[in-house]
């Protein structure tokens, strides 16, 4: 869904009144402060289509509708136009392309990406571990706390639904991807579009089903256009997921691209740097492997050998082929 300059300032106000700022337009003080790119964005006149009822006449038309036709000399007739003369051709009008999101934010928040921190140093591991039983409640309780989120300004960005999670709350096995995309913005619920098909089929050729796994995501919102989310979006909805980590206590998490690993490990590396060794986040051993999404788009990239080290960790076996 594309979204407009407009709509894309009004994002960001948004956000800024709930942080308790009301003002924003109406004085600039040193600590906010309209920048040059939104009053730009604001005086910018909108472009007039050429089939809107009204509109002015190009200039090349106009031109050609004053202009003098030629002179009938006495007892003459009148020379014939040359077809050049009657159609003359109009350039096209090409927009300008809307600016990204991002580009319209103030120039202290376009800065490169800072340094993430890792899940182990956003906060000291539990010293209780949470009862099975109970883990189902505590979940809920992490899920009313979230609400209805306007913590950072994906809440402004066209989100229809918050995905939390889905699973089950006592698994050894869990899967975080990037964010939700579109079928997942529409249900509510973590990968069930194409790319959790491949997926569902990934966790089935494991010995597993999906109702005995945990899926989740760094962000609970759908970025616009499904790009990657950004460091203030990522580094917000950390804090959940750390919570939901903590919850449930699975032994073994599979980071699924390299948008997840960066923020759970606190690296930014290359996916093939990450593969194929075990790393650890919230006292579980973690495995990177590709994206179900990457793996669509690119099916010479497998991730079986990620899986198999996933299975002989927790014990799994896959199932046997059945025999027609």
């Amino acid at each position: 869904m594309s979204v407009s300059p407009e709509q894309q300032l009004r994002a960001y106000v948004e956000y800024f009144r709930d942080l308790g700022v009301y003002e924003l337009y109406q004085r600039e003080s040193p600590q906010v402060g309209v920048p040059a790119r939104w009053r730009e964005l604001l005086t910018r006149p909108k472009p007039v289509s050429p089939t809107t009822s009204g509109a002015a006449m190009p200039a090349v038309a106009a031109a050609s509708s004053q202009r003098e036709l030629p002179r009938v000399r006495p007892g003459g007739m009148r020379p014939p136009m040359q077809a050049a003369q009657a159609q003359i051709p109009q350039a096209p009008i090409e927009s300008e392309p809307a600016p990204s999101y991002f580009e319209t934010l103030p120039q202290e928040l376009q800065a490169p990406m800072p340094k993430p921190v890792s899940f182990d140093a956003l906060a000291p591991l539990p010293a209780e571990i949470v009862p099975a039983g109970q883990r189902a409640a505590a979940l809920s309780a992490v899920q009313a706390e979230i609400g209805d989120c306007t913590r950072c300004p994906l809440a402004y960005a066209g989100r229809h639904k918050i995905v939390f999670a889905g699973g089950d709350p006592s698994a050894t096995l869990m899967f975080v991807g990037e964010g939700p995309g579109a079928d997942e913005d529409a249900q509510g619920l973590p990968f069930v579009g194409k790319a959790g098909q491949l997926l569902n089929n990934m966790i089935t050729a494991m010995g597993l089903k999906r109702e005995e796994v945990y899926i989740a995501n760094i962000v609970k919102c759908r970025p616009p256009g499904n790009r990657a989310p950004e460091f203030a979006e990522a580094s917000t909805c950390s804090q959940f997921l750390v919570k939901q980590i903590d919850i449930v206590r699975p032994k073994v998490i599979v980071a699924l691209g390299s948008t997840a690993a960066t923020y759970l490990l606190g690296v930014r590396q290359s996916l093939s740097s990450l593969r194929g060794r075990w790393h650890s986040t919230r006292g579980a051993k973690l495995v990177v492997t590709y994206h179900p999404a990457f793996l669509l788009r690119d099916p010479r990239q497998k991730a079986w050998k990620d899986l198999q080290m996933v299975m002989a960790e927790l014990g799994l076996k896959a199932p046997a082929k059945k025999t027609t």
